[in-house]
């Protein structure tokens, strides 16, 4: 298990009365100086803190990782700090308690990850049809027999350590007459067939994130899915996550939302100092699954917002069905009324397939600024430049344009692109900045900067534009420098 680093705040050193798991890397002060260059993973306030501790314990504290004995009297600019923070109480008697069950799933290190499609192996005895949709799913047809049998495996295995919590979500389409089950066996370390422990989880469990806790000693796991019935089944995704048991998706604090259609959404918010503006930043493609621009979007110190999602591979560019599409919108829009701010007041920023999200659902904030790092604005074109452009460079481009209209053809390419411009065409930007660093020779969207521009039908929109040469992946340093410093430099517009 990964190190849980604590903080303790108090007159007496809980070390010494309370039993610590050896995760805990304990630091007791009875008064606070300084702060190390990460955050704690866990702060414990057993006094109120002095002022000068408070600056202090505003860099080394993470929102949703703070704990306040009960007898603790919070008030005044402590209050402040607590909201910040989104403190919880904790009684003493539950201390070691919580010592015991709840610190471990606070650990520093995030991960997820997709089961690729193309581990997948379907099982001998099946005899039915069998269609590869790319990243978009598997479809197999026929009978699957009148008892349970194995469909599918994945040949990958996953580790999976003591103590650890591994959290499973399968999106998939199928029939009513089709049942199956999920099926996670754990095996001996260094073993080929010795098996240590097997988990079945059948449908009524695919409500939620279902999970298997290593209770014994590590050992790899392997995921295979079994069914009976007949009819058509469909394996779109198969995701794995380190879990938190409750204390949050990814990092504590973090939010999943799902559509009906089991397509997921992450959110992670940040009240930081709860002054405006908020950043709202949306991750790039990545294959691991998780959020993005955490510390960057934290050193800001305003509040904050980060979105992610993890469909197809890396990302599908945050377009999906009107449900899903609202799940982010009503998010953001819930965030801005929490805090009491205006959409003015509101920073939408992303950098490659993160800002096609800032753009898209900017087009329903109208926000004060986008940031764009590397612009990707026509999907569609993305989708056409793989074939002769960019042959084999990203082909998840065309899995996004098959994901929203059913097939990847040059017309339906268009569409995705079409998708964008109507919704952009019809807002009122006329208090926005557009801020965007592009690179020229883009072989992803070359167009992009050029098209943000021509598309844009309002007046008074203020354009900040600056190329960098190379193709879309040649300097992503630049890009990223470019973009931090337009980060802080846009706070002075709301005088902070």
């Amino acid at each position: 298990m990964d190190d849980v680093t604590v903080l303790q705040l108090g007159y007496e050193d809980w070390s010494t009365k309370y039993s610590l798991p050896p995760e805990a890397k304990w630091t007791y002060a009875d008064h606070l100086d300084d702060c190390p260059k990460k955050p704690y993973c866990l702060v414990f306030l057993d006094r109120v803190p002095e002022a000068d501790e408070l600056d202090v314990l505003m860099k080394c504290t993470k929102a949703y990782c703070l704990y306040v004995t009960e007898d603790v009297k919070i008030s005044g600019r402590f209050l402040s700090f607590c909201i910040s923070k989104i403190c919880k109480r904790i009684r003493r008697k539950d201390i070691q308690t919580f010592l015991d069950n709840e610190l471990r799933f606070y650990f520093a290190r995030s991960y997820g990850e997709k089961f690729r499609n193309t581990n997948v192996d379907i099982a001998h005895g099946f005899k039915g049809d069998v269609k590869w949709l790319g990243n978009c799913g598997i479809k197999l047809s026929g009978d699957f027999g009148e008892e349970y049998g194995q469909l599918m495996y994945w040949r990958n295995n996953i580790p999976i350590a003591q103590g650890q919590m591994i959290e499973f979500w399968m999106e998939y389409e199928k029939d009513e007459q089709v049942d199956i089950k999920l099926v996670v066996t754990q095996y001996k370390s260094g073993s080929l067939s010795e098996v240590t422990k097997k988990w079945e989880f059948t449908e009524d469990k695919f409500k939620h994130v279902v999970s298997v806790v290593n209770d014994e000693a590590a050992g790899p796991v392997s995921v295979s899915v079994h069914a009976k019935g007949s009819g058509t089944f469909k394996i779109i995704a198969l995701h794995d996550r380190f879990a938190r048991k409750g204390h949050g998706h990814f990092i504590p604090g973090g939010v999943r939302k799902v559509s009906t259609k089991r397509e997921e959404v992450f959110f992670y918010f940040d009240p930081g100092d709860m002054k405006p503006p908020l950043n709202v930043y949306f991750s790039g493609y990545k294959t691991k699954e998780g959020f993005e621009g955490y510390f960057l979007m934290r050193n800001m110190g305003a509040p904050f917002l980060l979105i992610s999602e993890s469909r197809l591979e890396g990302g599908g560019f945050y377009m999906g069905s009107k449900e899903y599409e609202a799940l982010i919108t009503d998010a953001i829009r819930e965030y801005i009324d929490d805090l009491d701010f205006k959409q003015s007041d509101v920073i939408m920023s992303g950098l490659s397939m993160g800002t096609y999200g800032a753009l898209y659902y900017g087009c329903d904030i109208a926000p004060h600024a986008l940031i764009l790092g590397k612009p990707l604005a026509n999907i569609g074109d993305v989708a056409l430049n793989e074939k002769l452009k960019r042959p084999g460079g990203f082909p998840t481009s065309l899995d996004v344009v098959m994901n929203i209209y059913g097939d990847a053809n040059r017309d339906n390419a268009l569409r995705v692109n079409d998708k964008l411009w109507s919704k952009f065409e019809a807002t009122e930007w006329d208090n926005t900045k557009f801020i965007m660093s592009y690179m020229i020779e883009d072989d992803y969207d070359g167009t992009a900067y050029e098209s943000i521009i021509s598309h844009l039908n309002s007046g008074g929109v203020k354009v900040y534009g600056k190329g960098v040469h190379g193709r879309h992946n040649d300097n992503t340093g630049a890009i990223v420098g470019w973009f931090s410093f337009r980060k802080r430099y846009i706070k002075c517009f709301f005088n902070r």
